[in-house]
């Protein structure tokens, strides 16, 4: 479980393929405090720690994770987003994030507010029951609040610190981002669905 508050940007320094597995070598200021088989949010993928070595660590996405994730178009040099699983003696600044990725968005527009910027972002429309106006959804594993929300369509506010201190600020237009909807309104839709259908 996690918070969707970023703690750290790390930065892929290789990837191999075995199979259909992809396995990315990343370095971060995180690396010397973390051990094997903890489990870590890659731009809000939950990845298990694989081995450490220095100031880089290794993890491992599968073929299902790559098909449903962002993960795939990782190349050697980008920035990732990286936080570190909920202590449950801690605060919970952002919101309850699984590191379960639904789905991939592309971002439509990027708004210069002089003090925030504004990110659009188009994603299927069979999650639309899943967002509501003024709830939280997580960006590439930003806990973010959303607003303009359609059937297939949202919008978040983002502020200078958060904008400095992730990779948001090299979303362009067309970018493609991990998707994790809240999980209490998963369960509240499932509730109604199957009310629905009794």
């Amino acid at each position: 479980m996690f918070t969707g508050i970023i703690e750290a940007v790390g930065i892929i320094s290789s990837i191999s393929k075995e199979g259909t597995n992809n396995t990315f070598r990343i370095s971060s200021s995180l690396s010397q405090e973390l051990h094997i088989d903890q489990s870590l949010s890659h731009d809000g993928v939950c990845l298990t720690v694989e081995s450490v070595q220095g100031s880089s660590y290794q993890v491992t996405a599968i073929a299902e994770t790559l098909s449903k994730t962002c993960l795939s178009h990782w190349k050697s040099g980008s920035r990732v987003n990286l936080e570190r699983c909920l202590q449950l003696n801690g605060r919970l600044d952002g919101h309850m994030v699984q590191g379960h990725v639904d789905t991939t968005a592309i971002c439509l527009d990027r708004q210069d507010q002089e003090g925030s910027w504004v990110f659009s972002f188009e994603f299927p429309e069979s999650f639309r029951n899943l967002i509501i106006e003024k709830g939280s959804v997580a960006v590439n594993g930003i806990s973010l609040t959303c607003f303009e929300v359609t059937e297939n369509a949202f919008s978040v506010a983002v502020i200078p610190y958060t904008f400095e201190n992730t990779n948001i600020s090299e979303l362009v237009r067309g970018s493609v981002v991990n998707i994790e909807f809240d999980l209490i309104g998963k369960y509240v839709e499932r509730m109604m669905s199957k009310h629905k259908n009794s």
